[in-house]
């Protein structure tokens, strides 16, 4: 079965997120994109694990629904079908190792809600999980996984956003330099990495350390609309095991869909207080030091892997899989209005390509163009088309701020 998966999300119970990170709102905003199979997230917070059990009810072996009584109005006049729910979470780990502090954020997959409870109640006792749906523990990585083996061996671990400055396994502030120097005698459990926004699996390739991992993507998202801002494709049984056999073997594992790696907020080097944004060569030419400030920049995702590449670009692993870059259809339509995401316009404009032409992800991959002046414009028809070609304006992002992906020239 051909889907769609986004593993890596936050309920409205973890910081900085939407107040309508719920159930509900996850299965409509699923079924708007076309996303078959997304992560519950934050499962070691336990309100929101109450939540998800009072809502959720089994569906195929590991995964869950909503239950019917639950489900938006609204949800039911939508193209997609209902997503199922698999138990996923965050965990956030800071620890001295090495001589350096280390800040490392993982993605737990858990193949259900008892598991979900037993690895809450041990994490629990080794710190506060309570105050925070992605919760921050004194955890070293390798210690964290062997408590996910011990509580089931069907539990996946895999390294978040591995080239974020700051909470990336490869990251430049607080990260290693190799996922051996990180998880020691048990980096043969890890088997896949996420790639993040600011990165795309070229720029990963580059990287002979990775080739025997499979590269997936998730969008990492904080509301419900930002669902599938990076996606998997794969081709699985409907199951929990059918998604282990993708992450951990890679069998159903047919690809990913990525940012532009340009528009995430950590691509090239910059200061974002000094507005000095700058990529790996101009960094090296300022000695990595702001030219306004004279504080160091920080290090961007782009000079990072250039700091561990040691082969040719383009020179895929036999794990390589093939990837799309998108940018979300309300960009699309906000680059043509010329109105915000956000506006009424943009909004009754998406709402009526979803109901006349399909799933948000039909919409930016499978129908034709055609089809799609017809029932929008030409422009916006035209925006898909340089989407899918790639020929799109890049304007880096650096330093916590988003970059940019311009369709037309201003």
């Amino acid at each position: 079965m051909k889907i769609i998966a986004d593993l890596h999300i936050h309920s409205r119970y973890s910081m900085a997120t939407s107040r309508l990170g719920t159930p509900e709102y996850l299965d409509l905003w699923a079924r708007k994109k076309g996303i078959s199979l997304i992560g519950t997230g934050d499962f070691t917070h336990p309100g929101w694990r109450q939540e998800l059990q009072e809502k959720l009810e089994p569906a195929e072996e590991g995964l869950y629904r909503l239950k019917e009584e639950y489900v938006l109005e609204e949800s039911r006049d939508m193209p997609g079908t209902a997503p199922r729910f698999a138990f996923t979470g965050e965990i956030s780990s800071i620890y001295k190792k090495n001589g350096k502090c280390r800040k490392i954020h993982n993605v737990i997959l858990l193949p259900g809600m008892e598991v979900a409870d037993e690895m809450a109640g041990k994490l629990e006792k080794i710190g506060n999980i309570r105050s925070d749906g992605r919760p921050i523990l004194g955890l070293d990585c390798r210690d964290l996984l062997e408590i996910l083996l011990e509580t089931d061996p069907a539990g996946i671990l895999v390294p978040a956003h591995i080239w974020t400055p700051h909470f990336g396994l490869l990251g430049a502030a607080s990260g290693f330099d190799s996922v051996e120097e990180c998880f020691e005698d048990l980096t043969p459990y890890i088997h896949a990495v996420e790639t993040g926004l600011s990165s795309d699996p070229p720029m990963n390739w580059k990287v002979s350390a990775l080739d025997g991992l499979f590269l997936i993507s998730n969008s990492d998202a904080h509301s419900p609309s930002k669902l599938g801002r990076e996606a998997n494709l794969l081709n699985m049984e409907l199951s929990y095991s059918g998604l282990y056999k993708a992450i951990q073997e890679g069998k159903g594992l047919e690809g990913t869909l990525e940012f532009f790696p340009e528009e995430g907020k950590y691509h090239y080097d910059g200061h974002r207080k000094c507005h000095v944004c700058c990529s790996p060569k101009e960094a090296q030419k300022y000695h990595e030091i702001c030219p306004v400030c004279g504080k160091k920049l920080t290090m961007g995702v782009d000079h990072r892997v250039a700091d561990l590449t040691d082969k040719e670009a383009g020179s895929a692993g036999e794990n390589a899989r093939p990837f799309e870059s998108i940018v979300p259809l309300p960009e699309v339509i906000s680059a043509c209005v010329g109105y915000s995401t956000a506006s009424k316009a943009v909004t009754l404009q998406y709402e009526k390509m979803l109901r006349e032409l399909g799933t948000e992800f039909q919409i930016l991959r499978q129908i034709p163009l055609e089809d799609i002046k017809k029932k929008s414009s030409s422009q916006i028809a035209e925006g898909i088309s340089r989407i899918r070609s790639g020929k799109v304006i890049r304007k880096p992002g650096f330093d916590g701020e988003y970059g940019k992906i311009q369709l037309f020239a201003e």
